[in-house]
């Protein structure tokens, strides 16, 4: 974790002239958005994935049906189609996978009262009025919902939402023009049902974290929602088993 909060100081030093007091908070956005390249070229593989997925949707759709009493073999013909394609049915899930390890890094950066043994410095900065070690609660009770402090979370709150009701509109309209074969597994209507709702968790999210982790939360959000248009732009239908982070 020194390592890390070494490089967040670097990177805010590298900004500090033309952020000044918010330099830390740029440096997390900008430590986010090379996160984000970095797994860049995961993300067009699982695009890859996903429109593989859809062009073999009629295969799957005979293989569940010819296998329907013998799961291990269905699970081994899948497979095959997939190997056939290049691809894996898990495709989708590594570019948030790999995500994770830098958020709670993150989150326990900004949450612990010291590293290596020294005071954590970096809880006393800020963005704007607001410590990017506090939560939303202590922006509540220094200031309330329009204090110094509560404005910069109610503008977080209204980015995560702008992108939330976006990702909740494409959703709903890639599930309405790709409906589930009447086929699909027990459980799996009612899973993504509520696919289209799991953006708006973010929300929670951002309000619980330190607002450090929650920069992070939004900057990533923000970028997976324009890079799935771009990525997905010539298949509406994958667009909507992507991950919202």
């Amino acid at each position: 974790m020194t390592v890390f909060a070494t490089l967040v100081e670097r990177l805010a030093d590298l900004l500090q002239p033309l952020f000044q007091t918010s330099a830390t908070a740029a440096a997390i956005i900008l430590f986010t958005a090379l996160v984000r390249l970095a797994v860049h070229p995961l993300s067009r593989a699982a695009a890859r994935g996903q429109k593989a997925k859809a062009r073999l949707a009629p295969d799957i759709a005979k293989v569940r049906k010819k296998h329907a009493k013998n799961p291990e073999r269905m699970q081994q013909a899948m497979l095959e189609l997939y190997a056939k394609e290049k691809t894996s049915p898990l495709a989708g899930c590594l570019p948030s996978l790999l995500q994770v390890p830098a958020f709670f890094v993150l989150y326990h950066l900004f949450s612990s009262s010291s590293i290596g043994g020294e005071p954590n410095g970096l809880l006393s900065h800020t963005l704007f009025a607001a410590p990017l070690g506090d939560r939303w609660h202590d922006a509540l009770a220094d200031g309330g919902v329009f204090g110094g402090a509560g404005v910069v979370y109610l503008f977080l709150f209204v980015i995560v939402a702008v992108v939330a009701v976006f990702n909740y509109r494409r959703t709903k309209r890639q599930m309405a023009e790709n409906p589930l074969p009447a086929e699909v597994p027990p459980g799996m209507g009612a899973m993504t049902s509520l696919l289209p709702l799991l953006s708006f968790a973010t929300l929670i999210t951002v309000a619980v974290v330190p607002l450090a982790a929650a920069l992070y939360i939004v900057t990533s959000t923000t970028w997976s929602a324009i890079e799935r248009v771009l990525l997905y732009r010539d298949m509406p239908a994958a667009g909507a088993l992507a991950t919202p982070l």
